[in-house]
């Protein structure tokens, strides 16, 4: 029984079978957002959500069936456990009343996420997210930094010209939030080139009291602003998330390779082992670069 178990689990069909069977899950949900449609379907629609949630509870059981004795092992995995609270969320007491529908419709949708868990490549990705999130702590806590120096200084200068936009500390990153965003930021730097009572405050003009235009120093604030904050700490964060899925990628080859080398299959163990013998040769030589260079200065 638990040496079919595992052949089920480790089939590429049953795999495939799974992955469909969350599309439609996915696909049901959608219906359900036309009215009409799920009123004069109702009873297709709750027998096929009967259906589904029993063949995901069925792959949970034959899951935990495959790992024999120690069924406590399906939990090590997290990939299992975040499988496993979206099915027990479906089975919660919600009661009749209309927030409850809302609340169990918005559980039954999180079955989709179940496709992080069917489709490999996806893992990669949301490991790699995960992995770059203290990272992105930094990168964060440098955008910052950058947001209250150009907001402060953004209220001294531009504050009497533009309070709409720079009457305080608060508003004025708020507009830089916007600018960075690149929504209209044109508008905010013309404010601030020609004065707020040449440009911008049509149907404002008793805000403006107190326009004054700074041609020069307006471009030059709001364009470094926009290369720093849009250029450069856009290409940071795209540098930490590729630093992640780099790991992330490491991380599935190495535990590929892990259970390849678990595995009965002699084809399957000798490939893993010829793929470590692999990456074992390519660290080798860049060991010998290394060496060799250090040797070329030691000789110059």
């Amino acid at each position: 029984m638990i040496s079919i178990a595992k052949k089920i689990t480790d089939s590429s069909k049953f795999q495939s079978f799974i992955t469909v069977v969350i599309l439609l899950a996915g696909i049901m949900v959608g219906l359900e957002t036309d009215h009409d449609l799920a009123k004069n379907w109702a009873g297709f629609l709750h027998l096929g959500d009967k259906i589904i949630i029993s063949i995901f509870v069925f792959e949970i059981l034959i899951k935990i069936l495959s790992f024999g004795s120690k069924p406590w092992r399906y939990f090590y995995d997290g990939w299992n456990i975040f499988d496993f609270i979206i099915v027990a969320a479906t089975f919660l007491p919600m009661g009749d009343g209309g927030q409850y529908v809302t609340i169990l419709r918005l559980l039954r949708l999180l079955r989709v996420l179940k496709l992080v868990r069917a489709l490999p490549k996806l893992q990669i990705l949301v490991s790699a997210l995960l992995k770059s999130i203290p990272s992105m702590g930094y990168v964060s806590l440098l955008l910052l930094l950058q947001f209250y120096i150009y907001g402060v200084a953004a209220v001294f200068m531009f504050g009497g010209n533009d309070p709409i936009h720079f009457k305080d500390l608060p508003i004025s990153m708020i507009s830089l939030f916007r600018t960075v965003t690149l929504e209209g930021w044109t508008d905010l730097m013309y404010i601030q080139m020609y004065g707020c009572n040449q440009f911008g405050y049509e149907g404002n003009e008793a805000l403006c009291v107190n326009p004054s235009a700074s041609p020069v120093l307006g471009a030059f604030f709001f364009i470094s602003f926009v290369l720093t904050g849009t250029m450069i700490i856009l290409n940071l964060f795209i540098g930490v998330i590729m630093n992640g899925m780099d790991e992330a990628q490491k991380e599935n080859d190495d535990l590929d390779t892990l259970n390849a080398l678990g595995s009965s299959d002699s084809k399957k163990v000798l490939l893993a082992e010829l793929d470590q013998a692999r990456k074992d040769l390519e660290k080798a030589n860049l060991v010998f670069e290394k060496l060799g260079k250090e040797l070329n200065r030691t000789k110059t």
